[in-house]
């Protein structure tokens, strides 16, 4: 399956953008831990701290924020994911260890369909599910899902 990025919309990059709760936590957690690069990062502008992260692929990046003030944030769901699409079953392996290492554990899928793929998912410290997956999405097919 091959998609191209439509002509008319010429976009060089793209940032996800979401709150935080726990904006030091959650930076030890995706900057120490998993290892994500830091792009951008400030304390006290405009009442926001901030970190821009670093995804596979220079144009793609996450941006976690957080007001002088909690913010309030919607409680955890399994459909508040970020997907990491690591290169193999080994890549998965060393990343959840790393994570393991740190003290974090892999936590249940509320849908079986990453399981059965041999994604292993972790949550970051606002309860947002981090999904280890070992397939590149879109460059290579995903696997048949595993039961029994």
């Amino acid at each position: 399956m091959t998609h191209s990025w439509p002509s008319h919309l010429d976009v060089g990059a793209v940032r996800f953008a979401r709150p935080t709760a726990n904006y030091d936590d959650v930076v030890v957690f995706y900057r120490d831990v998993l290892g994500l690069p830091v792009l951008a990062q400030w304390r006290g502008h405009s009442g926001y701290d901030g970190v821009v992260l670093g995804l596979p692929g220079t144009p793609v990046h996450m941006e976690l924020l957080q007001h002088s003030e909690r913010p309030r944030i919607p409680e955890p769901d399994p459909e508040n994911q970020l997907v990491l699409y690591l290169r193999g079953p080994e890549a998965v392996a060393t990343a959840s260890r790393r994570l393991t290492e740190h003290g974090h554990r892999p936590v249940p899928a509320a849908n079986p369909y990453w399981p059965e793929r041999g994604a292993v998912l972790f949550e970051d410290p606002d309860g947002w599910l981090v999904v280890l997956a070992p397939w590149v999405f879109g460059e290579e097919p995903t696997p048949p899902g595993q039961t029994g």
